[in-house]
């Protein structure tokens, strides 16, 4: 039992940190050995199992990374921007496997995960779900096939406690479309429409959000052209995919050299 891979996961009292320590502790191919919190949170020098609702699990909560990290040979990290370019520092000083699903990554932090995954193994998506990544490569054909007389737009539902818009997700969705059609996603973006916009500019790829509730995760990818529409869709109901995926990613990282990685080299979806 001791031989299989050990996992931390950061920001462990969250809603995926929980659905992740639910999901390691029921697996059969890796074992829990760290969770990490933000410095001052009550659950800190505490048991994980006891804050959980259950029993003990011998596993103590910690603010220190970099020493819950050398015990680890992965860290899954759904957190922040700020924390997550830390924590992937430290996990390549550890040579443990980041698992990243953190949103909102803006580029001067990717620049650091790039320096990171030098040393180490990072997979980054921003959906760890096997659907999510099969609608990812079908945006892709359905671009390439289709001409720019065809307006794509990305439609996206989340829970009204998200905080990032476009989601990460839909993102993926995004650059998959640009790709499809060979164009740069950031001369072509179009969201945040408000006001009198004028008319849509012919090849922009468009963004909406949706922010109500606790949808889990909703996204379309709309192909409109002249009397004909096609529409590509993925609907998340369990959280619980996420934390799958992304354990999928943290074992199957044991094994790849250093460098940077997505769900699409996990599942081995490649073009």
């Amino acid at each position: 039992m001791t031989d299989l891979p050990g996992i931390v996961i950061t920001g462990i009292s969250g809603r995926m940190g929980r659905m992740l320590a639910a999901t390691v502790a029921a697996s059969d191919k890796a074992r829990l050995v760290g969770a990490v919190e933000r410095a001052g949170h009550d659950w800190i020098g505490k048991d994980l199992g006891v804050m959980l609702g259950g029993q003990a699990n011998g596993v103590t909560v910690t603010d220190d990374p970099l020493q819950a990290f050398s015990r680890a040979q992965a860290v899954i990290d759904f957190t922040a921007p700020a924390a997550t370019v830390e924590f992937a520092a430290l996990a390549a000083q550890a040579r443990a496997v980041h698992v990243i699903g953190t949103t909102g990554l803006e580029a001067e932090h990717l620049a650091r995960l790039k320096a990171a995954a030098r040393h180490a193994v990072i997979v980054r998506a921003g959906n760890m779900s096997l659907g999510v990544n099969l609608l990812v490569q079908l945006t892709k054909k359905v671009a390439r096939a289709l001409d720019a007389d065809w307006d794509i737009e990305v439609i996206e539902a989340h829970h009204r406690m998200k905080v990032d818009a476009p989601s990460g997700t839909a993102l993926m969705l995004g650059e998959a479309a640009a790709e499809g059609r060979g164009i740069p996603l950031e001369e072509n973006r179009e969201s945040g429409r408000d006001g009198i916009t004028g008319a849509r500019r012919p090849g922009a790829i468009g963004f909406s959000a949706i922010r109500g509730g606790d949808i889990v995760g909703e996204h379309d990818v709309l192909f409109a052209g002249a009397g004909e529409r096609i529409v590509l869709r993925h609907v998340a109901t369990d959280r619980a995919i996420f934390a799958r995926g992304a354990l999928k990613a943290a074992l199957w990282g044991q094994t790849q050299k250093p460098g940077e990685y997505d769900m699409i080299d996990v599942l081995g979806l490649a073009d």
